[in-house]
């Protein structure tokens, strides 16, 4: 297993930023991830569930995928997984089914994160294979992308808001 620098482990979570901002600019959460075997990246991914309306496409299944079709394998007992947000349930089921050895995520999720916010799945001695997890990698980073997305949405949804009921005022007063 060869161990990453700190460096190292900095550059990686950066490109999984660069992902999480390619599916911000498609209008999806920006959420990305990379799988990493060897010092080299070998999957890369990021949401597309609103495109693809799909569930399944997350960051982590997307960068999953590829690292699997890269080295003709479903087992990835040497890789390394960047996301920069922490996984959910189905993420990280297959993150554990995969056997991936290490994961790096940014920012917790409270509301959904299945690897230490509501669920330890990946430490879950029950199972088969335990999952070495380094949080907070350039947590504010991943943070920031997110808060930065959501608060755009909100804004948009009142300038809607607004503009329907100055419509509507519009109307009262022409009657």
């Amino acid at each position: 297993m060869t161990e990453l620098t700190p460096e190292e482990v900095e550059y990686f979570m950066g490109q999984a930023l660069q992902e999480a901002k390619k599916a911000a600019a498609l209008g999806e959460v920006p959420i990305g991830a990379v799988v990493v075997l060897k010092g080299q990246i070998i999957g890369r991914g990021f949401n597309l569930r609103e495109r693809a309306q799909d569930a399944s496409q997350h960051a982590e299944v997307m960068a999953i995928t590829e690292a699997s079709r890269y080295l003709h394998s479903w087992r990835l007992p040497e890789a390394q997984l960047f996301v920069t947000l922490e996984p959910c349930i189905m993420c990280a089921g297959l993150i554990q089914q995969t056997r991936i050895d290490k994961l790096y995520y940014g920012a917790e999720d409270p509301k959904g994160g299945a690897v230490n916010s509501l669920y330890q799945i990946l430490a879950d001695q029950r199972l088969n294979h335990q999952v070495e997890v380094n949080a907070g990698v350039r947590q504010s980073e991943a943070s920031q992308l997110l808060k930065a997305f959501f608060k755009a949405i909100r804004q948009r949804q009142k300038a809607v808001k607004r503009a329907r009921k100055d419509a509507s005022q519009m109307k009262k007063d022409m009657l």
